[in-house]
Parts: structure tokens; C-alpha cells; sequence
């Protein structure tokens, strides 16, 4: 048996508001908790036992999920009292691992939506004998990444960060935040200390002589650490682009949750979802977006990859383009936010507070 460890702590910063009552993890994708599509996919991979590592908002994952038995498994929670990073966090959860010390630990950052070939993975690490193996893509523009060069068979051979210079761009692999650790190597990460996995742990095993297995899987892959990724990652599992067993319908165009109501006259294109209990009036259009539970889009609203919030509304004819509405927030008739706005959790803004002219 494969187990694995789901790293599910970070506050979510950049996603706020989404995040202001909802860990990341949580935040829905696809009518469902984002983490559902990753237990999901590790189920389907043959792991039973996961132990879920948690920080922010703690409380809210148990209740949820339970002991995982609804899906398979046998989950774990363990909570961190203060913040211990990445390689901390996989430290701090190793006294709840079942795996005998050459055994394999699959480990995710919880953040990440990937078609990653799991048991590849853990084929590749056995096969290759590493200490860690670590799931590589390649991307357009490495630098906003730590880069991960690799030889001829797959032996990463350096670890560096962002990089600035285009002299500096000697791959376009990076780390794409699942890997697989030999259980005894997670022994060896310091412990009741904040650790980088990325900056300390993964740096210090190679310069101790550790053999790191990279293996380049480039299918899908998301980091969904801002708003606009996450409404790009929630589409994509709709429309299909992105794999999951835990996807609550159909896929297609748009997905409305049983309870939610949607007007005959209103369109849902590009892989938007409608929460349960929503309501989408006369002649809407909403385009690769995602309106969570009980939110109110009032007629003749345009919404395109945008997110509304738990219990907000939309009022009469307002547009939202790249657009993030927090939970309760009222946006008023007539009101156009364009890419990037942002109205907090409870706001109110009135009716046509904010409009473009039409040569702007």
C-alpha cells in the first residue's frame, strides 16, 4: 500500500477573499471542495491511508470529509500549532505514517491541480532507487519557478531558484509539487523548526549525495494560487480538460448543482458552475465562471471568468469580467468590474457605482 501526505496549511493569501472563511483546499472547484478532486484522484491510484497536514482554519476539513470512508480512505488529521513550511509540515505529520522505512510516501501540495500519472511516479521511484522523486513539468516561462535540471536519466542535478537572466534559464523543468519521498529520508527533515522543502530540504539531500528522481510528466497542470486560476481550474474540470473521477455531473459547458435554480433564458458556457441553492435570472450569461452556493445573479447580468461568492448577488444588468465577489457582497444594478476587481466578503457596492465608457 502507497499512503501519502496532503500538505493543506497555507492561508491562501492571494486567493482572498475566497479565502477568508475557506481554507484553499476547500474553496469549491467544480461543485466540489478543491481536495475532493485530489483524494479522489489518489484513491484511484491505489493510496488508502492519507494523513491530511493542517494549519489554517483547521476545523473545517474534519466535518467535512470524516475518516475518509465516504471515499475509500483512511484519512488522518494532524494540525500544526504555528506555521512550519512545507518541509516542516511533512515532518511534523510522521508519526501518523504506516510505511516501513524503504517505503514510499506519495506527497501533494494541496493547491496543485495536475493529470499527473500517479503510479508512474512511484514506479519511476522504485525503479530508479531514489531517496525522493519529484513530478517535473515543463513550462513556457520558467521564471516565475524554481528550476529543476535533470541528466540523461532523469537524475536532478541542481535545484535553482527563480531565475532572473535569460543565462539563467538552463531548463524550462519545474517543480510541479507531488513527489514521492523513501519514508526513512522524512526522518531526516529537522523537526519542530519552520522548513523549506523546496529551499532547504530538497538542496541539502542533493548536496549530501541523495539520489532525486525527476520524472517530466507535462498533462495538465495548475497552480491555482490566484483567483483567476482557480475560475480557470474550476472551468476546466467542467469542460473536461482537466481529469477527475470526483467531478459531481456531466461534463460540459456549465454544471448546476441539483437545488440551484437557473432561468430558461439564462446561458452558462465555458465550463461555468452554479452552486447548490443559486439562482440565475432571465437572460443571464455567465461564461467560465463559478457561482458558489446560495449566490443570487439577478437578470440580464454578463459574468465572464469570474467568482461570486457563498450568499452574494449581482445585481440587474451588472458586468463582471475577471471579477471576485466574496461571500455575502452585494454588487449592485448596473455596476461593470472589470479584470482583477475585487469586492470583500459583506460589502455592499450600489447600483451603478462603477461604470467604463464605451472608448475605455
Amino acid at each position: 500500500m502507497t499512503e501519502a501526505i496532503l500538505l493543506v496549511g497555507g492561508k491562501g493569501t492571494r486567493l482572498r477573499p475566497l479565502t477568508v472563511h475557506t481554507p484553499k483546499p476547500m474553496v469549491p472547484a467544480a461543485g466540489v471542495p478543491f481536495l475532493t478532486h485530489q483524494l479522489a484522484r489518489a484513491r484511484a491510484a491505489g493510496v488508502e491511508h492519507i494523513v491530511l497536514a493542517t494549519s489554517y482554519l483547521a476545523e473545517v476539513f474534519e466535518p467535512y470529509f470524516g475518516d475518509g470512508s465516504a471515499l475509500g480512505l483512511h484519512i488522518e488529521y494532524v494540525t500544526e500549532t504555528e506555521p512550519l513550511g512545507t518541509g516542516g509540515a511533512i515532518r511534523n505529520v510522521a508519526s501518523h505514517l504506516r510505511s516501513g522505512p524503504d517505503d514510499p510516501v506519495l506527497i501533494f501540495n494541496g493547491d496543485i491541480l495536475t493529470g499527473l500519472d500517479i503510479r508512474a511516479l512511484v514506479d519511476t521511484h522504485r525503479t530508479s532507487g531514489a531517496d525522493v522523486s519529484l513530478h517535473l513539468t515543463r513550462v513556457e516561462d520558467p521564471r516565475a519557478y524554481g528550476l529543476v535540471p535533470t541528466d540523461a536519466t532523469g537524475r536532478v542535478t541542481a535545484f535553482l531558484e527563480k531565475p532572473q537572466t535569460p543565462e539563467e534559464i538552463v531548463t524550462d523543468q519545474i517543480n510541479a509539487g507531488a513527489y514521492v519521498f523513501r519514508r526513512s529520508v522524512i526522518d531526516t527533515i529537522p523537526a519542530g523548526r519552520p522548513v523549506s522543502v523546496e529551499r532547504e530540504t530538497f538542496p541539502d539531500l542533493l548536496s549530501s549525495g541523495a539520489h532525486l528522481q525527476g520524472m517530466v510528466d507535462s498533462t495538465y497542470w495548475l497552480d491555482l494560487g490566484t483567483p483567476q486560476a482557480f475560475v480557470r481550474g474550476s472551468a476546466d474540470l467542467v469542460l473536461g480538460r482537466a481529469p477527475s473521477p470526483a467531478v459531481p455531473g456531466r461534463r460540459g459547458e456549465g454544471l448546476a448543482m441539483p437545488t440551484a435554480s437557473v432561468a430558461p433564458g439564462a446561458k452558462l458556457t465555458g465550463g461555468t458552475v452554479v452552486g447548490e441553492n443559486a439562482r440565475i435570472g432571465e437572460g443571464a450569461r455567465i461564461s467560465g465562471s463559478t457561482v458558489l452556493a446560495g449566490a443570487v445573479v439577478e437578470p440580464g447580468a454578463v459574468i465572464t471568468d469570474s467568482f461570486v461568492g457563498s450568499g452574494a448577488r449581482v445585481g440587474a444588468r451588472a458586468v463582471l469580467s475577471g471579477a471576485v465577489i466574496g461571500d455575502g457582497a452585494s454588487v449592485g444594478a448596473d455596476n461593470e468590474l472589470r479584470e482583477g476587481a475585487r469586492v470583500w466578503c459583506g460589502a455592499t457596492l450600489a447600483p451603478g457605482a462603477i461604470r467604463f465608457s464605451s472608448d475605455q
